[in-house]
């Protein structure tokens, strides 16, 4: 938390103000006494200055601001913590009084899991009502001296300090608990707090602890690990999140979860469409190798019973999943929600921020289609009762009693590379593309080698789909349709009856297949050697399957239906048509929205 706050600070003066922040909200009630009041803050306000948080709200009775900021050395031992004076290196501080050109505060924006000291004016009780980014828990304990801290209690219930520290019967042992009481700051206020029974650990208020060399990792009968301490933020692209859910006491402990929804955003931040779709992971179901998910909407919630500190099962890892299958709108469009975790004895409330963003399905996709199945076209023939074909009497030939254009299986199935850019607007196929650096060291996406940097070229890589026809412009084929869940893409490739690097049925130096009449001077019509050939192509996005992992890769990769029908144009224009099917898949591995050509 030390570090944090430093940091925060810096940022906020480098920055001469608000921090934009891109997230799920949360309010935060503070009761204000008159006088001196020590809070401790959950949310994340940083998006603003305490200049337009405190000095432009006419209403609010808050006239001075005092940052706890320790130094971060180990062998000060904070004494007489009561008396925040300027310049001392243990606090920084806003006055409204300083506000505007010329201020002189050295605290500009409050930051999460911190604890302050606030001067009000009014003749009364005070409620601040804070909108913020909720935060987990982070606390770093010493040793050599007093903690200034709050308590990540129930806000609608909060727990005696008898109650809430008897899941840590050491701490309770040795601890010295000092709390503000309001009025002025003097020799008795804070007060040393005797009656553990009859004083609640309210959510929001800091509080003085003292411990000697005993050191606490005792905040509530469940930790949580996060594996982003901001968060669980899926942004774009991400797919998966976990955290560790813990449990430090001698006593089992039921954890449930909920997802809630955000609050309105403050003016000038991002609109939030929705909570984002989430799943959490499920067991290993051994007949098939996935994992089963339980969906997290806001009107259900999951729980796990935690066994004893230091048994088995006392640490867990949920895994997060974000169904982006299930969102829509444009590229960047804001999810968001809270993830409230409390125990069964309702003594702690852990928020943890998630948000996701609608990802783009612009830049470079890759992968592959399997052919696996063929129209073949098998006729059946009349027999006799020996089982002989029968033949017809007028023209000579068999006589066909059916014709099965059914697909079916190929004895091999085979692979066909995909290369797909997608720039926002139109999708293309390529035959080969260049992905590297150009001379202005900025990474590109493009058809053709002569835009990189010659000197990067071992760097850079040429991917290619050796099926497709090569041509020295290398243009790309436009697919008509969308790639996106549920989308389908059509494409047509044409090969010329004459084109002499792709064309299968021509063979430059072979007599019989080179276009050319027995003297080698004409050149022959379609179908006489060699067939123009259309390949129209089909790629049908369809579902992920119903399992975790499936739902979500959702976005960062689309499978489906393969199909091709490829048609030869003969002499005269007569065609023929050979279908083929199977199936595809194509992950993005660039988000690089411009094509370079």
């Amino acid at each position: 938390m030390k570090t944090k706050a430093t940091l925060a600070l810096t940022l906020a003066a480098a920055l001469g103000g608000a921090l934009s922040v891109q997230a799920q909200w949360q309010t935060q009630s503070i009761l204000i006494k008159p006088g001196w009041s020590a809070i401790y803050i959950h949310v994340d306000a940083s998006y603003d200055t305490l200049d337009d948080l405190v000095g432009g709200d006419a209403n609010n009775p808050i006239e001075e601001v005092w940052m706890w900021n320790p130094p971060q050395s180990s062998v000060q031992f904070v004494t007489s913590p009561q008396a925040p004076l300027t310049g001392n290196s243990q606090w920084a501080n806003w006055e409204r009084l300083n506000t505007g050109m010329g201020a002189t505060s050295t605290l500009h924006s409050l930051v999460p899991n911190a604890a302050y000291l606030v001067r009000s004016t009014a003749a009364g009780n005070y409620t601040w009502t804070l909108k913020g980014k909720p935060m987990p828990p982070s606390y770093s304990w010493a040793t050599t001296g007093e903690n200034f801290i709050g308590f990540p209690t129930a806000p609608n219930s909060p727990p005696t300090f008898s109650t809430f520290l008897a899941q840590a019967p050491s701490l309770e042992a040795v601890a010295q608990i000092f709390q503000y009481q309001g009025g002025a700051l003097s020799s008795t206020n804070p007060a040393q707090v005797f009656n553990l029974f009859g004083t609640s650990v309210n959510r929001g208020q800091a509080f003085w602890i003292r411990a000697g060399s005993y050191f606490n990792n005792y905040y509530g009968p469940f930790t949580v690990v996060p594996q982003d301490p901001a968060g669980v933020n899926f942004s774009n692209s991400v797919s998966q999140y976990s955290f560790h859910l813990q449990n430090p006491t001698a006593n089992p402990v039921t954890v449930q979860m909920k997802l809630l929804n955000s609050e309105t955003p403050p003016s000038g931040e991002p609109a939030i469409q929705d909570v984002p779709p989430l799943l959490i992971r499920g067991a290993l179901v051994t007949s098939n190798l996935t994992y089963g998910y339980t969906n997290l909407t806001t009107g259900n919630s999951v729980s796990w019973t935690l066994p004893p500190s230091g048994q088995n099962g006392s640490d867990i890892q949920v895994i997060i999943g974000l169904n982006r299958y299930a969102m829509s709108g444009a590229p960047g469009t804001l999810y968001a929600g809270i993830l409230q975790l409390t125990d069964a004895t309702g003594l702690t409330e852990v928020d943890l921020p998630v948000s996701a963003q609608m990802a783009s399905y612009a830049g470079l996709w890759i992968g592959q289609a399997t052919v696996s199945q063929v129209r073949a076209y098998l006729k059946s023939f009349q027999t006799d009762g020996a089982g002989n074909p029968v033949v017809n009497t007028n023209s000579g030939a068999y006589i066909i009693t059916s014709i099965n254009t059914n697909l079916g299986p190929t004895a091999q199935s085979f692979p066909l590379r995909l290369i797909v850019h997608n720039d926002g607007t139109n999708v293309n196929l390529l035959e080969r593309v260049f992905y590297g650096q150009d001379p202005g060291s900025n990474t590109i996406v493009t058809t053709s080698e002569s835009f990189l940097d010659p000197t990067q070229l071992g760097s850079a890589r040429r991917i290619s789909a050796v099926h497709l026809p090569w041509t020295a412009a290398n243009n790309p084929y436009p697919m008509s349709g969308s790639l996106a869940p549920g989308g389908l893409l059509t494409a047509t490739v044409n090969t010329d009856y004459a084109d002499q690097s792709s064309n299968p049925f021509l063979h430059t130096f072979h007599p019989d297949h080179d276009n050319l009449d027995a003297t080698f001077q004409i050149q022959l019509p379609v179908g006489v050697e060699s067939y123009d050939i259309s390949r129209n192509i089909t790629l049908n996005i369809t579902p992920p399957s119903d399992d975790f992992q499936s739902l979500t890769q959702a976005g960062q990769s689309f499978t489906g239906a393969y199909s091709e029908a490829l048609i030869l144009t003969a002499i005269g224009g007569a065609t023929k048509e050979f279908d083929t099917a199977g199936s595809f898949s194509l992950s993005q591995i660039s988000p690089i929205a411009v094509l370079t050509h």
